[in-house]
């Protein structure tokens, strides 16, 4: 990961393993329904990987300075742009699915966001996950800083140097925290 101070873009790397863990993901969802055991056999049989391919290929995900861009889809592109101030908190997300093929979801909670949008605002597979995610928190909290010039204490009395050292420790911890999960 670069800098999170610099004034550059950077774009999230995926992991190859996003494109099994989607075949096994959806053809399970079709096995279960009693009308999509057909749909699975056939899914199985190549439409799975095949879609898993280029679902894969049309992954991009890229923060900027003041926000997140990233697109998806392959019949129904969607690209969405996050201002990172409307970031209320970025979630780290792993299951034993998940676990089992190294992958992890960073999931987004913004400012006025509906029920039925929040499905749109998660990442499966990013590389460094954790560290992509701080690099997000601490983009948003620079933007936040840069908007209010004049406030020098927030309002739980925390300077926002203090804040600042304290997301660049959580940082550090989270690097450690991935470090002993691949060692396990």
């Amino acid at each position: 990961m670069t800098d999170p101070h610099a004034s550059d873009v950077v774009v999230a790397r995926f992991n190859d393993l996003i494109r099994p863990y989607l075949v096994l993901q959806i053809g399970f969802v079709m096995v279960m329904s009693i009308i999509g055991i057909p749909l699975a056999l056939v899914w199985f049989l190549g439409v799975g990987q095949w879609w898993a391919r280029h679902y894969f290929d049309k992954l991009h995900c890229e923060i900027s300075d003041i926000e997140i861009r990233f697109r998806k889809g392959i019949l129904f592109q969607v690209e969405k742009t996050i201002p990172l101030e409307n970031i209320q908190d970025v979630t780290f997300i792993e299951g034993p699915l998940l676990k089992y093929f190294h992958l992890s979801i960073l999931k987004f909670e913004t400012a006025g966001q509906s029920a039925h949008q929040a499905h749109d605002m998660q990442f499966v597979g990013i590389i460094d996950a954790h560290d992509f995610r701080q690099l997000i928190l601490t983009r948003r909290q620079a933007v936040r800083s840069r908007m209010q010039p004049n406030k020098t204490i927030v309002a739980s009395g925390t300077s926002d140097e203090q804040l600042v050292v304290l997301n660049a420790i959580k940082g550090q911890l989270d690097e450690i925290t991935a470090l002993l999960k691949r060692k396990e």
